[in-house]
């Protein structure tokens, strides 16, 4: 599999839709315009290809100095367990590795937990550290 990896804000839109969806986060693609202006005013956006096709990508925000957020790692159903998001993940760690704070919020489920800490997160429920969130 000749998977591409690339840099850009600016993706289309239903291909956009075809990945949120496929790994249902549905809440994402009830307003597609929005979707899209997060993804563009992102402060990076890599996306894994195949061909034409977007099979996945990782979504950071943050100042890029001082702290980044990993706000969307997802890749296609279909190409999961393949290294993609690992792939994705270790660029964007490579690029930022000067940045002290870099923090994600997810869901809580053993594979998830096993990728990220595999890939050096730790979970705010272990050490010292605490999380807060506010979900409207």
């Amino acid at each position: 599999m000749g998977i591409n990896f690339t840099n850009s804000k600016h993706l289309n839109r239903e291909q956009l839709e075809r990945l949120y969806n496929d790994v249902g986060w549905y809440a994402y693609t009830k307003d597609l315009a929005v979707l899209q202006l997060a993804t563009e005013q992102s402060l990076e956006v890599v996306s894994a290809w195949n061909g034409q096709e977007l099979v996945g990508l990782i979504r950071i925000i943050g100042d890029g100095l001082t702290i980044i957020y990993i706000q969307d790692i997802l890749v296609l159903n279909a190409y999961q367990n393949q290294g993609i998001a690992t792939q994705l993940l270790q660029r964007i760690l490579k690029k930022y590795k000067d940045v002290r704070q870099k923090v994600l919020l997810t869901d809580e489920a053993p594979d998830v937990r096993h990728f990220y800490e595999k890939n050096g997160f730790q979970s705010c429920d272990k050490g010292s550290l605490v999380a807060f969130a506010k979900l409207s």
